[in-house]
């Protein structure tokens, strides 16, 4: 969730009496509920969940009439790291994204190979980039959607292009001999 100060600061302003706004929220509906989360946590919420609703405007009520965790408890949090409950975390996460790290499918070649396969008797070749495939000149996502293109089918590109690793029992190096 994003933290909106100026947002924030504004209503802290209007919440005014802590008691009779935590009492408010027990008659509201859960459209007013969602409009009373955006307005306090300056963002939409995803839960259609009225308890759940009501138990994250009150924590926000109080935090911002009374301050949230103070520096000490954030920096013991951001200490703990990975020994944290996963909805600490996930919080973490939101008040500090970091960019994900793009995996890289392990059945790829390194970027700069060049894949070719005979279909049909004509020679397709796909160059592999570091973002995506490159196959006449035109830059694609994915492998199938090469395949579909050459084919005119639908096909799993690492199958097509022979990368897909072999599910089946393996024989032993000692057999091949």
């Amino acid at each position: 969730m994003a933290n909106h100060p100026g947002r924030a600061r504004a209503a802290a302003r209007e919440l005014g009496d802590v008691p009779t706004q935590l009492a408010a929220l027990e008659h509201m509906s859960v459209p007013e509920l969602a409009e009373k989360y955006r307005e306090l946590y300056g963002e939409p919420t995803g839960s259609r969940n009225k308890d759940y609703l009501r138990k994250r405007l009150a924590w926000r009520i109080q935090e911002l009439a009374e301050g949230g965790l103070p520096e000490r408890a954030l920096a013991k949090i951001v200490e703990l790291g990975d020994e944290l409950p996963e909805r600490w975390r996930m919080r973490q996460a939101a008040l500090h994204p970091t960019p994900p790290a793009q995996k890289r499918d392990p059945r790829l070649p390194p970027p700069g190979t060049v894949l070719v396969r005979l279909f049909q008797g004509v020679e397709h070749r796909v160059t592999v980039r570091e973002q995506g495939f490159e196959y006449q000149g035109e830059l694609y996502k994915t492998l199938s959607s090469i395949a579909r293109r050459i084919t005119g089918t639908a096909w799993n590109g690492f199958l097509f292009f022979n990368l897909q690793k072999p599910t089946g029992p393996q024989p032993s190096p000692e057999a091949e001999r």
